[in-house]
């Protein structure tokens, strides 16, 4: 969008002396929901002309405040520039119909970075009871692969290091083109350079139809050895009740696979708990499937109805202390987990991509297989060698090595 309004001549400014301020929302969850909704009203109350993008306006529109100047949905972000040269003329567009958007097509902003994001999809092949996002999203797009690779070639050509693959699920990359992910590493892989690529969530109920080729192309080292893999629950019954089409033990199959062909695997998942429905014995076989798998990292998010969906229609609702209390359990075993991991590397000397300025003071980096490690200090945009010298549950520290 920052894009597009360069070209059609307009500004882009801070948010002091901006004459519209566009706020892109999510609304997955909740809690998230209400922040946009909030934030979009300080900025009405606040003297500001707000447009509003992104998926609140396809999941809950009914929150977003009609004093704003104009509503654009995920598919209707070409015509940002329409919206504002309308509001200056005092009509309010509201965009929000599902459209073929075809976003490698549009234009992007170079900007000073080691990451440069590449999409390769839209939409999914899933039906989740209580995903909201897939009204907003629809089903399956996937780019073009030539699309994908030609927009890679021209981020390394720009001095970018890291490509980072980002869909609602790369598992199903191609399955409506004829192609899979594997077949897209594969291309991207072959691309000469040094630069790594960082792979974004995949479903389990994808990755099962083409998990040995999938393995085979990951071996290679310009790929991060980094496997989101949401489980969503450790609970076969209620997967199903999800509509997740996968089972607890394809979950493992699939970790298995993994971590016998690919060292040093960084594993990340997702955990939803209080589902409808989630009785203590499901919640209890959750936690044994932490146990056994030991992810490294652990998304752990209480169960938010989003309107529309059948989960917010199911019976037995759990109650929110109770979900609390599981979250907080999880969070807990998740830390101990990281942290037992994590101090294994403590002495290790392993190669890093260094990102920059970190938040926690230090230069950021990010080891091969994605971990976060701060370095008091380093050439940034590098391969460098570093040793570990500390570890909390998330995050590393190290020095480089001489």
């Amino acid at each position: 969008m920052e894009a597009l309004l360069l070209n059609a001549g307009y500004e882009i400014s801070d948010l002091d002396s901006a004459d519209y301020v566009i706020v892109n929302t999510c609304a997955v969850k909740d809690p998230t929901e209400h922040h946009m909704s909030r934030r979009i009203k300080e900025l009405l109350d606040g003297g500001k002309r707000v447009i509003v993008t992104g998926c609140l306006p396809h999941i809950n529109p009914k929150v977003i405040d009609e004093r704003v100047s104009a509503i654009l949905g995920v598919k209707s972000i070409d015509r940002i520039g329409d919206a504002i040269r309308l509001a200056e003329e005092g009509e309010k567009l509201i965009s929000i119909e599902q459209r073929s958007v075809d976003k490698l097509e549009l234009p992007r902003i170079w900007k000073s970075s080691v990451a440069f994001v590449v999409p390769i999809s839209e939409g999914c092949l899933n039906a989740c009871t209580y995903c909201g996002t897939r009204f907003a999203r629809g089903v399956l797009k996937s780019y073009a692969p030539e699309k994908v690779v030609k927009w890679v070639k021209e981020a390394l050509a720009r001095g970018y290091k890291e490509i980072q693959l980002s869909s609602e699920d790369t598992g199903c990359y191609g399955f409506d083109i004829g192609t899979n992910l594997a077949e897209l590493l594969d291309e991207i892989t072959a691309i000469e350079g040094e630069f790594r690529v960082r792979v974004g969530m995949m479903n389990p109920n994808h990755v099962i139809k083409f998990l040995d080729e999938l393995v085979d192309v990951y071996k290679d080292e310009k790929i991060y050895k980094f496997l989101h893999l949401p489980v969503q629950s450790g609970d076969n019954e209620i997967l199903r009740l999800m509509a997740r089409t996968y089972t607890v033990e394809e979950f493992e199959e699939i970790v298995g696979a993994f971590r016998r062909k690919i060292p040093g695997l960084n594993l990340n998942t997702d955990i939803i708990v209080g589902f409808p429905g989630e009785t203590e014995e499901a919640f209890q076989n959750t936690v044994a499937l932490i146990e056994r798998v030991r992810p490294d990292k652990i998304n752990v998010s209480r169960f938010s109805p989003r309107p529309g969906t059948l989960a917010a229609k199911m019976k037995n609702q759990v109650v929110g202390w109770r979900a609390k209390e599981r979250s907080r359990y999880l969070h807990r075993l998740r830390l101990s987990i990281s942290y037992e991991i994590n101090k294994k590397l403590v002495g290790r000397e392993l190669e890093v991509l260094t990102h920059g300025q970190g938040q926690k003071g230090g230069i950021e980096g990010r080891t091969m297989n994605y971990k976060d490690i701060i370095l008091p200090g380093a050439p940034v945009g590098e391969f460098v060698k570093v040793k570990v010298t500390k570890a909390t549950a998330t995050y590393l520290m190290g020095e480089l090595v001489e």
